[in-house]
């Protein structure tokens, strides 16, 4: 069963009544550039085939219910709250994400004065997984919300505009400090496109992105190793490049050229060195593959994408050892390419594979997890998929 339906099946069930619609989005996999969001980079993610969906029926008395369906079945309550009184630390733990989408649009008036709402939750992006399954919460609830006032925002623009605003709920209300590559590819990503994404500009692209017609395939490797942005090294690594930015003098580390990157580093100390030089090889490897996927060239790519995890795992430092050995598994059993997706310390692998090796490989993945007494990980193979919007279906 769809997330859709199972979310206004769970919404029956929970409010004894319909929904009055069912909004879902994505998780998404980041082909390439990690941890350049925030630095007003670049980024190329699609989104996944697997969703999160929202059930909603308004309500006129301000309060906002929110309850979601466990992979185990069980639906677990969060603690009705007043819009009106939403403030960031208002809300924790996983609630404060449906939270603080109600906070963020109310507060950019988005919202009617009287807007309240319930919600119910259900979907299959893996949590924890570096698979954007928060963000994908975040843009259902917020179409959610937005559809029960009569404003679904259709055009790139709007979405892109709306990716900004949950990504401000998520720093300041969630208090977790990541960039908007996650929101604006869940809202924005269309099926059988990366989307190319100039974060300082705004400027998107729908770079086509098929790679069964080249005999490949996209594999996806949840090593089950869990992460957590909000408790892990991630704000660190944020502030010591923002960090270096001052120190250097420039707005962003966008402003980077590589060829001036020898002389660069020799301004700054050296803990700070390692992460500037991720952030500015990391923005040039986004273009040479957007240039190889512009060109029809998708085996081209693979190089790219171990230059990338060498990058993540020795210059940023945000790899472990589950993300390293199921990269090291899928090279040796012939992906041409593979690396850590997401913001790391955990998560998963994105690896590209020739179609006929796609078993072989994701074999050796799992039986490598085995030797090493590691959980059993979760593989599949994704395609490019369509981005946020409403199902029609489960009101039948």
């Amino acid at each position: 069963m769809t997330p859709a339906r199972l979310a206004a099946r769970t919404f029956r069930s929970v409010h004894g009544r319909a929904p009055l619609g069912v909004w879902s989005a994505p998780g998404r996999v980041n082909l390439i550039g990690e941890h350049t969001d925030y630095h007003d980079g670049f980024v190329l993610p699609f989104a996944l085939p697997h969703r999160i969906a929202a059930a909603a029926a308004p309500r006129r008395d301000h309060m906002l219910t929110v309850a979601t369906l466990g992979s185990d079945g069980r639906v677990q309550h969060a603690e009705p709250v007043d819009v009106r009184t939403l403030r960031p630390g208002s809300v924790t733990g996983w609630a404060a994400y449906p939270a603080g989408v109600a906070w963020v649009l109310r507060e950019g008036g988005c919202l009617p004065g009287d807007a309240g709402a319930d919600l119910v939750l259900a979907g299959d992006v893996p949590t924890g997984a570096g698979l954007s399954s928060s963000a994908a919460l975040e843009c259902a609830v917020a179409l959610a919300l937005l559809g029960l006032a009569g404003a679904d925002p259709p055009g790139t623009h709007r979405r892109a505009e709306l990716a900004r605003r949950l990504q401000r709920a998520e720093n300041e209300f969630v208090g977790v400090p990541t960039g908007v590559l996650d929101q604006t590819a869940s809202l924005c990503c269309v099926a059988g496109h990366a989307l190319f994404l100039d974060v300082r500009s705004g400027a998107a692209e729908q770079v086509p992105f098929d790679a069964a017609r080249s005999g490949l395939r996209v594999l996806v490797i949840d090593t089950r190793a869990r992460h957590s942005h909000a408790e892990s090294g991630y704000a660190d690594r944020r502030r010591g490049t923002e960090r270096a930015a001052r120190l250097l003098g420039v707005g962003s580390l966008r402003d980077i050229a590589v060829a001036d990157l020898g002389a660069t580093l020799g301004r700054l100390p050296g803990e700070l060195r390692r992460l500037v030089r991720h952030v500015v090889t990391e923005n040039a490897r986004v273009l040479d593959v957007v240039a190889h996927l512009r060109a029809g060239e998708i085996s081209a790519v693979g190089p790219l994408l171990d230059a990338s995890h060498a990058s993540l795992r020795d210059d940023y430092r945000v790899s472990v050892h589950e993300l390293d050995l199921a990269v090291d598994l899928a090279r040796e059993a012939g992906a041409l390419g593979a690396r850590m997706t997401g913001g790391g310390f955990g998560g998963s692998v994105v690896a590209l594979v020739p179609d006929t090796g796609l078993r072989a490989v994701g074999d050796a993945v799992t039986a490598g997890f085995e030797r090493a007494r590691l959980r059993r990980p979760r593989v599949f193979a994704a395609a490019p998929s369509a981005g946020a919007g409403a199902d029609r279906e489960p009101s039948r």
